[in-house]
């Protein structure tokens, strides 16, 4: 049985990438309802009226986003969804009094209405010290505002979207003969705009767009020993011409299922752990969690007082950058309308900066960097690794361990770090795949797993906002038969 490849799909199915460029300026042309300048307009007039009742200072932002959803299975079609959203929210502070609310009915009365039930409920609410807009020196200023090539709209129709998603699940169902049947597949297009701005000066907007499609093929065994194993595969780009092809990513959903055939159970043992580049993302995510503005000031986090301290080896490195072009979590500026940076967050293993908002760093009496509404595309890189460490360098370094691909379940603490997660994957002895295992429980705490981080594949993996290779965890519980 062929082990898993990560970089296949994408070596096979990467086309070059397109130069079709837009502006939010230019949205009733490309699929939108509502322009950039009636969204300045919106939000001025709800400003205004804010401050015509009194607050103190007030913000605004006004948003549409549309899309459309097809999804597929042997053969026939199932589900065809159009989706258009709009809305309008509205911040009012009075004094250090908050109060939101918001609508999607753009009319005059409906805007005057939202404003007046945003500031009744900063009447009503408590006083609360930390609240209010960012400090006027955080605010990016216009010119900081860059074009990143976030908006690519993707002129597909649902016939068009049904037919790439029938190629998908139909290359994945001729692969081989014990690929028995499906989940389906599905294609997605989605785009949006907003415009913001508040009473300390920030004004700014942009237009994005998300693209995908995806396969989850089952595979089987008949006869005394029946069998059944599914996996799934996708391509997601903000550009529809960067997607890999409908063909690779159904062989590779295929294949994927078939090397879980045969999967057997294991004894409860410890050993080292390589997690897939696939779920590598989520142990940064973990980390990201609990270096986050909201765990650390609350105390529900498993690293508190954790700057300046080594987390990670020595030879790990985390770098954030917003700027990327076309980066699922690039922005101009974060949620607040604050300046973002590119910056280094953990440094020779050690915590270099935390993820605040202006409300979370002023509980905590520091400085917001730059992440309200989350982190900007983070890499986590090691020192250690070579450009030849693909997944087959990793396996030969985990040596005789677990090679995990899947995982199961919420159990992860962040007050403590316990993590404790159901999982499936492959025995590897000697450095090459053995057998598929499943029905396992692997268990540690997070804070000793990213201190045991002993190596990072060169086979980098971008999962939303994170990218990081396959990472190679020195030893957990692995609880089996």
């Amino acid at each position: 049985m062929n082990k898993p490849t990560l970089g296949a799909v994408r070596a096979a199915g990467a086309r070059a990438a397109g130069t079709a460029r837009t502006t939010p300026s230019d949205a009733p042309e490309q699929g939108f309802s509502y322009s950039r300048p009636f969204f300045e307009e919106l939000v001025d007039r709800a400003l205004a009226h804010a401050k015509k009742l009194g607050a103190t200072d007030a913000g605004a932002e006004a948003s549409e986003g549309c899309g459309l959803s097809v999804s597929v299975r042997k053969g026939e079609l199932e589900n065809v969804e159009r989706n258009r959203d709009k809305s309008l929210g509205v911040t009012v502070y009075i004094g250090q009094r908050r109060g939101n609310a918001s609508t999607s009915d753009f009319s005059t009365r409906a805007i005057e209405q939202t404003v007046q039930a945003a500031y009744d409920i900063a009447r009503f609410t408590a006083e609360d010290p930390m609240a209010g807009l960012p400090d006027a020196d955080d605010i990016a200023p216009p010119e900081s505002h860059r074009d990143l090539d976030l908006f690519h709209p993707w002129a597909i129709d649902s016939e068009a979207a049904a037919r790439i998603a029938m190629e998908c699940e139909a290359a994945a169902l001729k692969t081989h003969r014990r690929i028995t049947n499906s989940e389906g597949a599905g294609v997605s297009a989605q785009q949006s705009h907003f415009f913001s701005a508040h009473t300390r000066g920030f004004r700014g907007g942009y237009a994005s767009s998300r693209h995908s499609f995806s396969v989850a093929p089952i595979a089987s065994l008949p006869g005394k020993n029946a069998e059944m194993q599914r996996d799934a595969w996708y391509s997601s780009m903000r550009n529809a011409d960067e997607l890999a092809s409908p063909e690779a990513v159904g062989r590779y959903a295929a294949q994927r299922a078939l090397s879980r055939l045969g999967s057997r159970k294991i004894p409860t043992t410890q050993c080292p752990v390589l997690f897939e580049s696939t779920l590598a993302a989520g142990l940064l995510g973990g980390f990201v969690q609990a270096v986050s503005g909201g765990s650390l000031y609350r105390k529900s986090s498993f690293l508190l007082d954790s700057l300046g301290k080594m987390v990670f080896p020595k030879h790990i490195d985390v770098l954030e950058d917003p700027f990327v072009l076309r980066g699922k979590g690039s922005s101009p500026f974060d949620e607040e309308g604050v300046r973002v940076a590119p910056r280094k967050v953990v440094k020779g293993g050690r915590v270099e900066g935390y993820f605040l908002s202006s409300y979370s760093a002023r509980k905590l009496g520091m400085k917001t960097t730059g992440n309200a509404g989350g982190s900007h595309n983070l890499v986590m890189t090691s020192r250690l690794t070579q450009p030849g460490d693909d997944l087959d360098a990793m396996l030969q370094k985990l040596g005789t361990g677990l090679f995990v691909v899947e995982l199961m379940g919420q159990g992860v603490n962040y007050v403590t770090g316990d993590y404790s997660r159901g999982a499936s994957g492959f025995w590897v002895e000697n450095g090459r795949i053995a057998y598929p295992v499943h029905e396992i429980t692997i268990a540690g705490n997070l804070k000793d797993m990213l201190k045991g981080i002993e190596a990072v594949g060169a086979d980098a993996y971008n999962y939303g906002a994170k990218t990081v290779g396959s990472i190679l965890v020195n030893r957990m519980k692995v609880a089996g038969s």
